[in-house]
Protein backbone atom coordinates (compact mmCIF):
# COMPACT_ATOMS: atom_id res chain seq x y z
CA UNK A 1 0.00 0.00 0.00
CA UNK A 2 1.20 3.32 -1.00
CA UNK A 3 1.71 6.18 2.04
CA UNK A 4 0.81 9.34 1.62
CA UNK A 5 3.96 11.38 2.94
CA UNK A 6 4.02 15.06 3.59
CA UNK A 7 8.04 15.62 4.00
CA UNK A 8 10.91 13.76 2.05
CA UNK A 9 13.78 15.41 3.97
CA UNK A 10 15.49 13.51 6.22
CA UNK A 11 15.82 10.04 3.99
CA UNK A 12 18.57 8.75 2.95
CA UNK A 13 17.35 6.84 0.13
CA UNK A 14 17.13 8.52 -3.38
CA UNK A 15 13.26 8.82 -4.59
CA UNK A 16 13.94 5.95 -7.27
CA UNK A 17 15.91 3.54 -4.79
CA UNK A 18 14.12 -0.28 -5.24
CA UNK A 19 14.26 -0.34 -2.09
CA UNK A 20 12.80 3.02 -0.52
CA UNK A 21 9.11 2.64 0.77
CA UNK A 22 6.82 3.86 -2.29
CA UNK A 23 5.44 6.91 -1.72
CA UNK A 24 2.94 9.89 -3.50
CA UNK A 25 2.94 13.24 -2.06
CA UNK A 26 1.06 16.03 -3.10
CA UNK A 27 1.06 19.46 -2.09
CA UNK A 28 -1.63 22.47 -3.67
CA UNK A 29 0.20 25.59 -3.56
CA UNK A 30 0.87 29.23 -4.47
CA UNK A 31 -2.98 30.41 -5.19
CA UNK A 32 -2.62 33.46 -7.78
CA UNK A 33 -5.73 35.41 -9.52
CA UNK A 34 -5.41 34.96 -13.67
CA UNK A 35 -7.54 37.01 -15.98
CA UNK A 36 -9.88 40.08 -15.13
CA UNK A 37 -13.49 40.34 -14.72
CA UNK A 38 -16.02 37.61 -15.15
CA UNK A 39 -13.10 35.25 -16.72
CA UNK A 40 -10.82 36.08 -13.44
CA UNK A 41 -10.35 32.79 -11.93
CA UNK A 42 -7.42 31.32 -9.31
CA UNK A 43 -4.84 28.80 -10.95
CA UNK A 44 -2.76 26.99 -8.08
CA UNK A 45 0.78 25.27 -8.79
CA UNK A 46 0.66 21.32 -8.05
CA UNK A 47 3.47 19.81 -6.81
CA UNK A 48 3.86 16.21 -7.06
CA UNK A 49 7.01 13.77 -5.26
CA UNK A 50 6.78 9.94 -5.62
CA UNK A 51 9.02 7.16 -6.29
CA UNK A 52 6.52 5.44 -8.29
CA UNK A 53 7.41 3.79 -11.52
CA UNK A 54 4.28 4.58 -13.14
CA UNK A 55 4.87 8.39 -13.04
CA UNK A 56 7.55 10.37 -15.07
CA UNK A 57 9.76 11.49 -12.57
CA UNK A 58 10.47 11.96 -8.67
CA UNK A 59 8.67 16.12 -9.00
CA UNK A 60 6.46 17.19 -11.07
CA UNK A 61 4.95 20.58 -10.67
CA UNK A 62 1.61 21.56 -12.73
CA UNK A 63 -0.37 24.35 -12.71
CA UNK A 64 -4.27 23.99 -12.52
CA UNK A 65 -7.54 25.73 -12.21
CA UNK A 66 -10.62 24.59 -9.74
CA UNK A 67 -12.68 23.07 -13.06
CA UNK A 68 -9.46 21.01 -12.88
CA UNK A 69 -9.78 19.32 -9.80
CA UNK A 70 -13.98 19.21 -10.99
CA UNK A 71 -12.87 17.31 -13.55
CA UNK A 72 -11.05 14.41 -11.60
CA UNK A 73 -13.63 14.47 -9.16
CA UNK A 74 -16.01 13.50 -12.02
CA UNK A 75 -14.15 11.32 -13.86
CA UNK A 76 -13.04 9.06 -10.48
CA UNK A 77 -17.11 9.30 -9.70
CA UNK A 78 -17.82 7.94 -13.46
CA UNK A 79 -15.00 4.83 -12.78
CA UNK A 80 -15.19 3.70 -9.13
CA UNK A 81 -18.30 3.39 -8.62
CA UNK A 82 -19.09 2.10 -4.57
CA UNK A 83 -15.87 4.26 -3.37
CA UNK A 84 -16.57 7.29 -1.67
CA UNK A 85 -14.84 9.84 -3.56
CA UNK A 86 -13.99 13.06 -1.87
CA UNK A 87 -15.55 15.78 -1.90
CA UNK A 88 -14.65 19.13 -3.23
CA UNK A 89 -15.13 22.65 -1.48
CA UNK A 90 -17.91 24.31 -3.22
CA UNK A 91 -17.60 27.23 -5.85
CA UNK A 92 -18.31 30.93 -4.65
CA UNK A 93 -20.27 32.69 -7.09
CA UNK A 94 -20.27 35.91 -5.01
CA UNK A 95 -17.37 38.03 -6.61
CA UNK A 96 -16.60 39.94 -3.50
CA UNK A 97 -15.61 36.64 -1.58
CA UNK A 98 -14.60 34.22 -4.17
CA UNK A 99 -11.20 36.77 -4.67
CA UNK A 100 -10.35 37.41 -0.78
CA UNK A 101 -7.35 36.25 0.75
CA UNK A 102 -9.26 34.11 3.63
CA UNK A 103 -11.51 32.87 0.67
CA UNK A 104 -8.51 32.04 -1.64
CA UNK A 105 -6.32 29.77 1.34
CA UNK A 106 -9.65 28.55 2.53
CA UNK A 107 -10.38 26.92 -0.70
CA UNK A 108 -6.97 26.38 -1.26
CA UNK A 109 -6.62 23.83 1.87
CA UNK A 110 -9.51 22.16 1.13
CA UNK A 111 -8.28 21.13 -2.24
CA UNK A 112 -5.05 20.51 -1.01
CA UNK A 113 -7.10 17.64 1.85
CA UNK A 114 -9.11 16.37 -1.53
CA UNK A 115 -6.12 15.61 -3.91
CA UNK A 116 -4.13 13.94 -1.04
CA UNK A 117 -7.17 11.86 -0.26
CA UNK A 118 -6.89 10.46 -3.39
CA UNK A 119 -3.85 9.96 -3.61
CA UNK A 120 -3.19 7.70 -0.25
CA UNK A 121 -6.43 5.41 -1.28
CA UNK A 122 -5.36 2.09 -2.19
CA UNK A 123 -7.82 2.20 -5.47
CA UNK A 124 -7.76 5.76 -6.61
CA UNK A 125 -4.40 6.25 -6.43
CA UNK A 126 -3.72 4.00 -9.15
CA UNK A 127 -6.31 5.90 -11.53
CA UNK A 128 -4.86 7.03 -15.15
CA UNK A 129 -7.09 10.08 -14.93
CA UNK A 130 -4.92 11.00 -11.41
CA UNK A 131 -1.65 10.42 -13.08
CA UNK A 132 -3.24 13.23 -16.20
CA UNK A 133 -4.34 15.75 -13.12
CA UNK A 134 -0.89 15.50 -11.87
CA UNK A 135 1.76 15.06 -14.73
CA UNK A 136 -0.18 16.87 -17.72
CA UNK A 137 0.78 20.15 -19.21
CA UNK A 138 -2.14 22.55 -19.39
CA UNK A 139 -3.07 22.28 -22.90
CA UNK A 140 -3.38 18.49 -22.20
CA UNK A 141 -5.48 18.99 -19.24
CA UNK A 142 -7.86 21.73 -21.30
CA UNK A 143 -8.10 18.93 -24.17
CA UNK A 144 -9.04 16.28 -21.33
CA UNK A 145 -11.62 18.47 -19.86
CA UNK A 146 -13.18 19.19 -23.16
CA UNK A 147 -13.65 15.38 -24.03
CA UNK A 148 -16.62 14.76 -22.61
CA UNK A 149 -17.92 11.36 -21.86
CA UNK A 150 -21.63 10.40 -21.14
CA UNK A 151 -24.16 12.56 -20.02
CA UNK A 152 -21.32 15.22 -20.63
CA UNK A 153 -21.94 15.52 -24.24
CA UNK A 154 -25.59 16.60 -24.21
CA UNK A 155 -26.22 20.11 -24.64
CA UNK A 156 -26.97 22.69 -21.61
CA UNK A 157 -30.53 22.46 -21.82
CA UNK A 158 -30.54 18.74 -21.55
CA UNK A 159 -28.06 18.93 -19.07
CA UNK A 160 -29.82 20.94 -16.74
CA UNK A 161 -33.08 18.47 -17.14
CA UNK A 162 -30.59 15.73 -16.23
CA UNK A 163 -29.33 17.06 -12.94
CA UNK A 164 -32.64 17.93 -12.17
CA UNK A 165 -34.17 14.46 -12.93
CA UNK A 166 -30.66 12.99 -11.30
CA UNK A 167 -31.10 14.85 -7.99
CA UNK A 168 -35.07 14.58 -7.79
CA UNK A 169 -34.41 10.35 -7.90
CA UNK A 170 -31.46 10.78 -5.42
CA UNK A 171 -33.53 12.75 -2.94
CA UNK A 172 -36.62 9.57 -3.63
CA UNK A 173 -34.34 7.14 -2.77
CA UNK A 174 -32.72 8.86 -0.13
CA UNK A 175 -35.64 9.92 1.70
CA UNK A 176 -37.42 6.52 0.80
CA UNK A 177 -40.10 8.30 -1.15
CA UNK A 178 -39.28 5.88 -3.99
CA UNK A 179 -40.40 2.07 -3.26
CA UNK A 180 -40.52 -0.04 -6.16
CA UNK A 181 -37.63 -2.43 -5.83
CA UNK A 182 -36.08 -1.55 -2.60
CA UNK A 183 -32.83 -3.90 -0.73
CA UNK A 184 -33.88 -5.61 1.99
CA UNK A 185 -30.85 -5.50 4.24
CA UNK A 186 -31.37 -4.69 7.72
CA UNK A 187 -27.03 -3.88 7.99
CA UNK A 188 -27.72 -1.69 5.20
CA UNK A 189 -30.54 0.24 6.50
CA UNK A 190 -28.52 0.94 10.10
CA UNK A 191 -25.93 2.60 7.62
CA UNK A 192 -27.92 4.79 5.63
CA UNK A 193 -29.58 5.71 8.93
CA UNK A 194 -26.45 6.19 10.44
CA UNK A 195 -25.18 8.58 7.62
CA UNK A 196 -28.25 10.59 7.06
CA UNK A 197 -28.29 11.43 11.00
CA UNK A 198 -24.53 11.98 11.05
CA UNK A 199 -24.72 14.41 8.07
CA UNK A 200 -27.89 16.18 10.57
CA UNK A 201 -25.15 16.61 13.84
CA UNK A 202 -22.47 17.19 11.45
CA UNK A 203 -24.80 20.31 9.82
CA UNK A 204 -24.98 21.48 13.29
CA UNK A 205 -21.86 21.48 14.72
CA UNK A 206 -20.73 22.96 11.89
CA UNK A 207 -22.97 26.27 12.08
CA UNK A 208 -22.21 26.64 16.14
CA UNK A 209 -18.69 26.92 14.89
CA UNK A 210 -19.38 29.24 12.22
CA UNK A 211 -21.41 31.13 15.09
CA UNK A 212 -18.38 30.74 17.37
CA UNK A 213 -15.83 32.48 14.63
CA UNK A 214 -18.42 35.23 13.84
CA UNK A 215 -18.35 35.61 17.66
CA UNK A 216 -14.86 36.06 18.26
CA UNK A 217 -14.17 38.65 15.26
CA UNK A 218 -16.98 40.99 16.56
CA UNK A 219 -15.53 40.75 20.52
CA UNK A 220 -12.49 41.22 18.36
CA UNK A 221 -13.66 44.41 16.61
CA UNK A 222 -15.80 45.50 19.88
CA UNK A 223 -12.31 45.31 22.10
CA UNK A 224 -10.27 46.89 19.33
CA UNK A 225 -12.75 49.79 19.07
CA UNK A 226 -13.02 50.19 23.06
CA UNK A 227 -9.11 50.07 22.84
CA UNK A 228 -9.10 53.06 20.76
CA UNK A 229 -11.56 55.04 23.23
CA UNK A 230 -9.82 54.40 26.14
CA UNK A 231 -6.64 55.51 24.67
CA UNK A 232 -8.64 58.77 23.38
CA UNK A 233 -10.13 58.82 27.36
CA UNK A 234 -6.00 58.63 28.82
CA UNK A 235 -5.14 61.21 26.36
CA UNK A 236 -7.28 63.73 28.10
CA UNK A 237 -5.96 62.59 32.02
CA UNK A 238 -2.48 63.82 32.74
CA UNK A 239 -2.09 61.58 36.06
CA UNK A 240 -1.44 58.06 36.88
CA UNK A 241 -5.07 57.45 35.95
CA UNK A 242 -4.64 58.63 32.60
CA UNK A 243 -1.14 56.36 31.90
CA UNK A 244 -3.73 53.27 33.34
CA UNK A 245 -6.35 54.03 30.82
CA UNK A 246 -3.61 54.12 27.46
CA UNK A 247 -2.43 50.82 29.31
CA UNK A 248 -5.52 49.42 29.11
CA UNK A 249 -6.37 50.71 25.86
CA UNK A 250 -3.01 48.97 24.60
CA UNK A 251 -3.96 45.92 26.19
CA UNK A 252 -7.12 45.68 24.49
CA UNK A 253 -6.09 46.30 20.93
CA UNK A 254 -3.54 43.71 21.65
CA UNK A 255 -6.35 41.45 22.88
CA UNK A 256 -8.29 42.17 19.86
CA UNK A 257 -5.81 40.77 17.79
CA UNK A 258 -5.40 37.96 19.70
CA UNK A 259 -9.06 37.25 19.05
CA UNK A 260 -9.20 37.70 15.32
CA UNK A 261 -5.96 35.36 14.89
CA UNK A 262 -8.05 32.70 16.75
CA UNK A 263 -11.18 33.28 14.81
CA UNK A 264 -9.01 32.73 11.92
CA UNK A 265 -7.48 29.85 13.69
CA UNK A 266 -10.71 28.41 14.85
CA UNK A 267 -12.43 28.78 11.45
CA UNK A 268 -9.77 27.17 9.27
CA UNK A 269 -8.66 24.14 12.13
CA UNK A 270 -12.32 23.68 13.36
CA UNK A 271 -14.91 25.26 11.32
CA UNK A 272 -13.67 23.70 7.97
CA UNK A 273 -13.04 20.31 8.47
CA UNK A 274 -16.28 20.36 10.06
CA UNK A 275 -17.50 21.67 6.85
CA UNK A 276 -15.41 18.93 4.96
CA UNK A 277 -16.96 15.97 6.53
CA UNK A 278 -20.89 17.78 5.79
CA UNK A 279 -19.41 17.32 1.69
CA UNK A 280 -18.15 14.19 2.86
CA UNK A 281 -21.61 12.80 3.95
CA UNK A 282 -23.07 14.29 0.75
CA UNK A 283 -20.83 12.11 -1.17
CA UNK A 284 -21.17 8.64 0.61
CA UNK A 285 -25.15 9.69 0.02
CA UNK A 286 -23.84 9.85 -3.57
CA UNK A 287 -22.78 6.19 -3.36
CA UNK A 288 -25.77 5.15 -1.80
CA UNK A 289 -28.17 6.54 -4.49
CA UNK A 290 -26.05 4.40 -7.05
CA UNK A 291 -26.34 1.22 -4.94
CA UNK A 292 -29.59 1.92 -5.32
CA UNK A 293 -29.79 2.00 -9.12
CA UNK A 294 -27.63 -0.56 -9.24
CA UNK A 295 -29.64 -2.54 -7.16
CA UNK A 296 -33.19 -1.44 -9.03
CA UNK A 297 -31.59 -2.49 -12.14
CA UNK A 298 -30.51 -6.00 -11.11
CA UNK A 299 -33.57 -6.81 -10.18
CA UNK A 300 -35.39 -5.55 -13.19
CA UNK A 301 -32.98 -7.48 -15.52
CA UNK A 302 -34.08 -10.39 -13.47
CA UNK A 303 -37.67 -10.08 -14.05
CA UNK A 304 -37.17 -9.69 -17.64
CA UNK A 305 -35.33 -12.68 -17.71
CA UNK A 306 -37.86 -14.75 -15.96
CA UNK A 307 -40.48 -13.20 -18.68
CA UNK A 308 -38.27 -14.51 -21.81
CA UNK A 309 -37.68 -17.72 -19.89
CA UNK A 310 -41.59 -17.84 -20.24
CA UNK A 311 -41.99 -17.00 -23.84
CA UNK A 312 -39.07 -19.40 -24.44
CA UNK A 313 -40.90 -21.96 -23.71
CA UNK A 314 -43.84 -21.46 -25.30
CA UNK A 315 -42.03 -20.95 -28.48
CA UNK A 316 -40.54 -24.25 -28.18
CA UNK A 317 -43.40 -25.68 -27.23
CA UNK A 318 -45.12 -24.13 -30.41
CA UNK A 319 -41.78 -25.07 -32.47
CA UNK A 320 -41.84 -21.47 -33.63
CA UNK A 321 -39.39 -19.89 -36.28
CA UNK A 322 -38.89 -17.04 -33.78
CA UNK A 323 -37.13 -19.06 -31.23
CA UNK A 324 -33.54 -18.72 -32.04
CA UNK A 325 -33.50 -15.30 -32.85
CA UNK A 326 -35.35 -15.06 -29.02
CA UNK A 327 -32.46 -17.78 -27.89
CA UNK A 328 -29.58 -15.22 -28.99
CA UNK A 329 -31.71 -12.61 -27.14
CA UNK A 330 -31.97 -14.49 -23.76
CA UNK A 331 -28.14 -15.31 -24.40
CA UNK A 332 -27.44 -11.56 -24.36
CA UNK A 333 -30.14 -10.61 -21.79
CA UNK A 334 -28.76 -13.31 -19.22
CA UNK A 335 -25.12 -12.13 -19.47
CA UNK A 336 -26.70 -8.55 -18.74
CA UNK A 337 -28.02 -9.91 -15.88
CA UNK A 338 -25.08 -11.65 -14.62
CA UNK A 339 -23.08 -8.43 -15.15
CA UNK A 340 -25.57 -6.40 -13.36
CA UNK A 341 -25.16 -8.60 -10.98
CA UNK A 342 -21.35 -8.31 -10.25
CA UNK A 343 -21.71 -4.55 -10.79
CA UNK A 344 -23.77 -4.28 -7.97
CA UNK A 345 -21.74 -7.59 -5.68
CA UNK A 346 -18.91 -4.67 -6.63
CA UNK A 347 -20.13 -1.25 -5.19
CA UNK A 348 -21.55 -3.52 -1.95
CA UNK A 349 -18.18 -4.62 -1.56
CA UNK A 350 -16.53 -1.44 -2.00
CA UNK A 351 -18.94 0.37 0.16
CA UNK A 352 -18.23 -2.39 3.52
CA UNK A 353 -15.13 -1.44 2.91
CA UNK A 354 -15.08 2.13 2.16
CA UNK A 355 -17.54 2.64 5.39
CA UNK A 356 -14.56 1.31 7.97
CA UNK A 357 -12.37 3.30 6.30
CA UNK A 358 -14.05 6.68 6.36
CA UNK A 359 -14.67 6.19 9.70
CA UNK A 360 -11.40 5.21 11.01
CA UNK A 361 -9.94 8.48 8.87
CA UNK A 362 -13.47 9.99 10.78
CA UNK A 363 -12.36 9.21 14.14
CA UNK A 364 -8.72 10.75 13.58
CA UNK A 365 -9.69 14.15 11.47
CA UNK A 366 -12.57 14.49 14.52
CA UNK A 367 -10.17 13.89 17.19
CA UNK A 368 -7.42 16.41 15.44
CA UNK A 369 -10.38 18.94 14.92
CA UNK A 370 -11.70 18.73 18.62
CA UNK A 371 -8.02 19.21 19.78
CA UNK A 372 -7.08 22.22 18.16
CA UNK A 373 -10.91 23.78 18.96
CA UNK A 374 -10.16 22.97 23.00
CA UNK A 375 -6.16 24.10 22.96
CA UNK A 376 -6.91 27.23 20.99
CA UNK A 377 -9.67 28.30 23.33
CA UNK A 378 -6.96 27.58 26.24
CA UNK A 379 -4.30 29.84 24.46
CA UNK A 380 -6.77 32.60 24.02
CA UNK A 381 -8.18 32.23 27.59
CA UNK A 382 -4.84 32.14 29.17
CA UNK A 383 -3.53 34.88 27.00
CA UNK A 384 -6.95 37.59 27.66
CA UNK A 385 -6.34 36.37 31.69
CA UNK A 386 -2.84 37.12 31.82
CA UNK A 387 -3.59 40.35 29.68
CA UNK A 388 -6.66 41.78 32.42
CA UNK A 389 -4.38 39.95 35.43
CA UNK A 390 -1.14 42.19 34.73
CA UNK A 391 -3.61 45.60 34.72
CA UNK A 392 -5.07 44.70 38.12
CA UNK A 393 -2.38 46.29 40.72
CA UNK A 394 -2.39 49.63 38.79
CA UNK A 395 -5.97 49.99 38.49
CA UNK A 396 -6.45 49.16 42.35
CA UNK A 397 -3.84 51.34 42.80
CA UNK A 398 -5.59 54.31 41.38
CA UNK A 399 -8.93 53.27 43.28
CA UNK A 400 -7.48 53.05 46.32
CA UNK A 401 -5.57 56.67 45.92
Amino acid sequence: MITQQRSLSGSSQSPRSPSAQPFLSVSVTDPAKMGNGVQAYISYKVITKTNLPEYQGPEKIVIRRYTDFVWLRDRLFERYRGIFIPPLPEKNTVEKFRFSAEFIEMRRQALDIFVNRIASHHELQQSEDLRTFLQADEQTMERARSQETGIFKKKPTDLMQIFKEVQSKVSDVVLGKEKPVEECNPEYEKLKHYIFELEDHLAEAQKHAYRLVKRHRELGQSLSDFGKAVNLLGACEGNALGKVFSELGAKSEMLSIKLQKEAHHLLMNFEEPLKDYVRAVQSIKATIAERANAFRQQCELAETIKLKEIDLDRLRVTRSEKLPEAERDYEVLKADGEEATRRFETIVKLMNEEIVRFQEQKTTDMGVAFHEFAKGQARLANGIADAWRSLLPKLEACSSS
